[in-house]
């Protein structure tokens, strides 16, 4: 029989939804062995190594919940030693960019539709795996933006749904008034493929791109189709002009980035930073490099073929 793995968050604000619309139809299903996996409050790394050990060969994961549930699904699916495992993706967060990205799939349609091959991001901290990310990294400013939305009364607000992504903006803007005049990243060079090394003292942020938007709002691409490439840019954005004129293409057109095969963030001494994955951030010490490239193993995600 084909098992199916659900895997799920139970604090979520929107877990009713799941529960009415992937855990109760599972429960149903004839010719399928159900599993379940609940995330806990151990962090995405610690949820991760958990997943990847129940994961057997030929299964099919569902993620629904949030880009953070949907964080720990592929990833959990990229460690793990199982093979042939495919993900569906089913969005109930705040900016759904991974489920965006598949393809905003029902329950249904994940069972009964077939698997693409797509390449996720691989970030490398100092010369050890850090994160795969389905669609974007980020380095700077953004990165610490996220810890926004972890504000209990930010919170409590997306909680109660309505116009989610005005509040969310609201609240970056004002974040941003506060704390622009800071500096975000310690002076770094930036190097591609071919060796060379840029300077890029001053800049704010650092965005590699792989999926269709980067919060919600932002536009990408279709890069995680892509073996080798991905975009990435630097830019000094707490100038308010510089953010209007990146935003305004970001959210218009395309996030404004270049094709890029590998990008090596490399500190002039060590560094503390912030980065973070589809939303789920951390706090880096001392790090001396950050490597970003496509990952060579590939994900088998349940998606739309167009």
């Amino acid at each position: 029989m084909k098992r199916l793995v659900i895997v799920y968050n139970p604090r979520s604000s929107h877990f009713k939804d799941v529960k009415e619309d992937v855990i109760e139809p599972a429960r149903h299903l004839s010719g399928w062995i159900v599993a379940k996996y609940e995330v806990e409050q151990i962090g995405v790394d610690e949820n991760t190594r958990r997943l990847a050990k129940l994961l057997q060969n030929d299964d099919l994961v569902i993620a629904a919940g949030g880009d953070g549930t949907a964080t720990i699904a592929v990833n959990g699916v990229m460690m793990a030693p199982a093979k042939n495992v495919r993900l569906g993706v089913m969005g109930y967060g705040n900016f759904n960019d991974v489920s965006r990205t598949f393809g905003d799939m029902k329950f249904k349609e994940i069972l009964e539709s077939n698997a693409h091959v797509v390449w996720p991001l691989r970030c490398v901290v100092d010369g050890k795996h850090w994160r795969y990310a389905m669609c974007y990294v980020t380095v700077g400013m953004f990165a610490e933006a996220c810890a926004v939305f972890d504000e209990p009364k930010t919170r409590k607000t997306l909680r109660k749904g309505g116009k989610r992504t005005l509040f969310s903006l609201f609240s970056l803007v004002k974040w941003w008034l506060r704390e622009h005049k800071r500096s975000f990243i310690p002076s770094f060079y930036l190097g591609d493929a071919s060796g060379d090394m840029l300077d890029k003292t001053g800049s704010s942020d650092y965005m590699a791109v792989n999926g269709l938007t980067v919060a919600k709002i932002m536009k990408g691409g279709r890069m995680f189709r892509d073996r080798k490439e991905f975009l990435s840019t630097t830019g000094e954005l707490t100038r308010f002009w510089k953010l209007f004129g990146f935003m305004t293409k970001a959210v218009l057109k395309q996030v404004p980035a270049e094709k890029s095969e590998l990008d090596l963030l490399k500190f002039n001494r060590p560094a503390s930073v912030m980065i973070q994955a589809e939303g789920e951030y951390a706090e880096l010490k001392a790090v001396k490099k950050i490597e970003v490239r496509k990952s060579t193993k590939p994900l088998l995600a349940v998606m739309r073929s167009k």
